[in-house]
């Protein structure tokens, strides 16, 4: 005998009334899709009780098959729960755990993560939770062990958290070949996923259950429609720049924060890097003692135990404020953290109202976020970003589109485990979103690459993994292939990291193998709120010793730099064209920025929405040429390369390119002729591939990018923990074997692809030809001005931030400053 529907919603009704609660619609919406056997992809704000609406029923419908469940248990996984960051694991757990509890279900939970100790590991191995909380690199490492299909084959859920995170990313491709598999091991799963609001939902949940799938056709989109109400307020520096420049990290306006701090239970300072989290922490404890033991900090490469403990100081609210990074974007229920502080651009609409939606993280609470600028050109982002809030401005994530790394990596993970039948297994491929389009020949190459290395590597031992078993099954026999594969399952490809100890041990956290290169012994950095004096390196550690000298030395991370995303940089653009209505119709900070609009139209002019500006000068570093497309980093980097190489068929100059997320600059030693660039077309969209793809920058790009293919695909090893491989030497061998398929093997898939992502995700190949498109229509306004102005001034001072220190740099631009405005 089973419990009827209504019978169960009775219990779950009745537990959200234990705790004053009332269930929301899209919650019981959820549990009624999830009962009936249906798929989904559930669409709520952060905080809005999303947990609830799946661990309910998940757990009901095992109430439902085993009445008896409160003095009979039958063992064995039967829910997998997959969130992309290690900090939620903990919070989702309790929320689990409350359930099963409170309704005596004898149920346990699980956590699997990069985080899980060896010896949790291994009683998993032999009894699985009946509820496992993981991530997907831990997923895979699950498929990579003997007998995985006994493990799964009871699993009835997996829910996939964040989903609007992953997709777009190799970890969504990594989750759908995961998937792929699940939907055939276990024998009635339902598969769901959470994601806050995107532009393509539709595309995402067709992502998440394949294109013309079964699991499509009885799948369910749940929305649910609170409106979360969210108040930006923007910090308008007393005192405006009329030439801004980025690189003071917004620190003059420390002192507008303390009053913010102190007026709050608990404050987040979201920092979009972490060293400008590192120097935000130092400079407020410099400044303000009195919050020590108040304040922390919080970002992705501290130890592990620094961060639980932040995470459990802010639910207990003995934490005044914490300084982070995205580390604490995502979900994680801190109820008490009241106010929500951004200092600098977030550079996307998504992220902006994700990391607003981490004050009044309650049903119906409102969140508050101050907007800082860290230069007062981000004060059209601040206003670009109210009205986004305003009207609920909505982002699209891109999928990918034959990873073949990726692909590579999932069918070595099957060889280690019990070994594939392709036969079997490519219908499964075939059916994910990301390979619905791979041919015969492709897979054919892709099972010869496993077997043999690729074409012009196959009298190398070392890249033939798997071996084909007379049953025609593809299998790992070699233990040592095995080890170092399931050693570097994982799509996230960092610079190589050095864990950072103390001479007498404790682990402090990693830090990027390059900045540790350039220490000499004696010398101090900041890291983790401490100032650190580096005394050697032994192994793959960097030993430490805790320092009273004050330093300037903060390490800096790769990949720090974010770009504008196509819907942030359509706002910025539409908000900087309101600089030119009546005084009355800006908003308070476009009218607070009056001085600096001012100077540019003094120098040159501010742009109207039919109009392209650009705008010639020259000083001592040479002749400037500099175009104004607002358009991202991305797409400026790649619009630079393209422009230069056109214009050297033209005629023959070197000029070296730099570019933020308002513009890009030509710099060179003899003045281009404009209205030659004009009179030729060369924002033509015609032929952009082939130009991009024959412009020197591309070459070099792919070549960065055919690194992480290399490493992700397994062809060049990363090495084991603790004994990592070099970073340039991971740089070399993946520059070498670039190189070998160059000229020897051009048709090779993954030599291939490092060009596809280079154009289509780093320089967003589309977005480009349609920015062009956008500038061909438009009426050019070249302006020949006498002096930099207030509009170039930013990407002036970033290209001589990379000669010079961030103090010389402070005073060159303190003197070039007082010169310009002295005019």
């Amino acid at each position: 005998m089973s419990l009827k529907e209504p019978e169960l919603f009775r219990i779950a009704e009745n537990w959200f009334h234990q705790q004053s609660w009332e269930p929301f619609p899209f919650q019981k919406e959820t549990w009624n899709a999830f009962l009936d056997g249906k798929h989904g992809l559930l669409n709520a704000p952060t905080g809005s009780g999303k947990t609830y609406a799946l661990w309910f029923p998940i757990v009901l419908n095992y109430i439902q098959n085993h009445p008896q469940y409160k003095t009979k248990h039958k063992k064995g996984l039967k829910a997998i729960w997959i969130t992309p960051l290690r900090a939620l694991s903990q919070e989702i757990k309790q929320s689990a755990e409350r359930i099963t509890q409170d309704l005596e279900t004898q149920m346990t939970v699980g956590v699997r993560t990069g985080d899980t100790s060896t010896k949790e590991r291994a009683r998993q191995k032999t009894t699985m939770p009946d509820l496992l909380i993981t991530t997907p690199e831990s997923l895979q490492l699950l498929l990579s062990s003997k007998g995985y299909a006994k493990l799964f084959k009871d699993c009835s859920a997996i829910v996939v958290d964040e989903w609007h995170e992953l997709l777009g990313t190799k970890r969504g491709v990594q989750m759908e070949l995961g998937l792929s598999r699940l939907k055939t091991v276990c024998t009635d799963l339902r598969i769901w996923g959470i994601s806050a609001t995107i532009g393509n939902l539709e595309q995402a949940r067709e992502v998440l259950l394949g294109p013309s799938s079964k699991e499509l056709e009885n799948s369910v989109l749940v929305k649910a429609n609170l409106n979360k109400k969210i108040t930006v307020k923007s910090i308008i520096p007393k005192e405006m720049e009329t030439f801004p420049w980025r690189g003071h990290l917004g620190l003059h306006l420390l002192d507008e924060v303390v009053p913010i701090i102190n007026n709050s239970k608990t404050t987040l300072l979201f920092t979009n890097t972490r060293s400008q989290c590192e120097i935000w922490f130092q400079k407020i404890l410099e400044k303000h003692p009195e919050f020590a033991g108040e304040i922390a900090m919080h970002h992705g490469s501290i130890n592990k135990e620094t961060r639980l403990w932040v995470e459990q100081a802010i639910r207990n609210e003995s934490l005044k404020a914490v300084v982070c990074t995205s580390s604490l974007d995502l979900g994680v229920d801190f109820a008490p953290v009241e106010t929500v502080v951004q200092i600098g651009g977030p550079k996307g609409v998504a992220r902006f109202l994700q990391r607003a939606g981490r004050s009044g993280h309650r049903p119906g609470k409102k969140s508050v976020i101050y907007f800082l600028p860290t230069h007062a050109m981000e004060l059209i982002e601040a206003s670009a970003m109210q009205k986004a809030v305003l009207n609920s401005a909505v982002e699209d994530r891109i999928p990918y589109l034959n990873s073949f790394d990726v692909l590579i990596q999932y069918l070595t993970t099957l060889a280690v485990s019990d070994g594939f039948l392709p036969e079997e297994i490519y219908p499964e491929i075939k059916q994910t979103f990301c390979y619905q389009a791979i041919s015969d020949e492709q897979w054919q190459w892709l099972l010869n690459f496993l077997v043999m290395g690729s074409q012009s590597l196959k009298s190398y031992d070392e890249y033939k993994k798997v071996e084909v078993e007379e049953d025609g099954r593809f299998k790992v026999n070699s233990r040592a292939v095995a080890m170092r594969h399931r050693f570097q399952i994982g799509t996230i490809v960092g610079d190589a990291t050095i864990h950072v100890r103390y001479q007498k041990g404790g682990y402090i956290g990693s830090i990027e193998e390059y900045f540790i290169s350039k220490l000499s012994p004696g010398d101090v950095f900041t890291f983790a709120g401490r100032n650190l004096e580096f005394i050697r390196i032994k192994g793959m550690a960097a030993h430490v010793r805790n320092s009273s000298k004050r330093t300037n030395k903060v390490p800096s991370w790769m990949g720090g730099r974010l770009s504008f995303s196509a819907k942030m940089s359509e706002l910025l653009r539409q908000e900087l064209y309101t600089a030119e209505t009546p005084f009355s119709k800006q908003s308070k900070e476009i009218q607070s920025l009056a001085p600096m609009f001012a100077k540019q139209r003094e120098e040159s002019s501010v742009p109207l929405p039919h109009q392209f500006l650009i705008e010639t000068f020259e000083t001592n570093d040479g002749h400037h040429h500099i175009f104004y497309p607002f358009e991202g980093r991305a797409i400026h980097e790649g619009m630079s390369s393209l422009l230069a190489y056109r214009i050297s068929l033209l005629t023959p100059i070197t000029c070296s390119l730099a570019f933020n997320d308002y513009g890009f600059e030509l710099l060179s030693d003899k003045p281009i002729d404009i209205q030659a660039i004009l009179d030729n077309n060369l924002f033509t969209a015609e032929f952009m591939l082939s130009d991009l793809q024959k412009s020197l920058n591309s070459n070099e790009m792919a070549r960065r990018k055919f690194r992480d293919i290399a490493v992700i695909s397994g062809m060049v090893f990363t090495g084991y923990p603790e004994k990592g491989v070099k970073m340039k030497h991971l740089q070399s061998s993946s520059e070498l074997l670039f190189d070998v398929f160059k000229d020897f093997e051009d048709d090779n898939l993954l030599y291939q692809q490092a060009f596809t992502e280079t154009f289509e995700h780093q320089l967003e190949e589309g977005r480009l030809r349609l920015a062009l498109e956008r500038i061909t229509q438009q009426e050019i306004v070249w302006k020949q001005c006498q002096h930099p102005t207030p509009f170039s001034f930013p990407i002036i001072t970033d290209r001589l931030r990379e000669k010079l220190s961030n103090e010389k740099l402070a005073d060159r631009i303190k003197r070039m400053t007082a010169k310009l405005n002295r005019r």
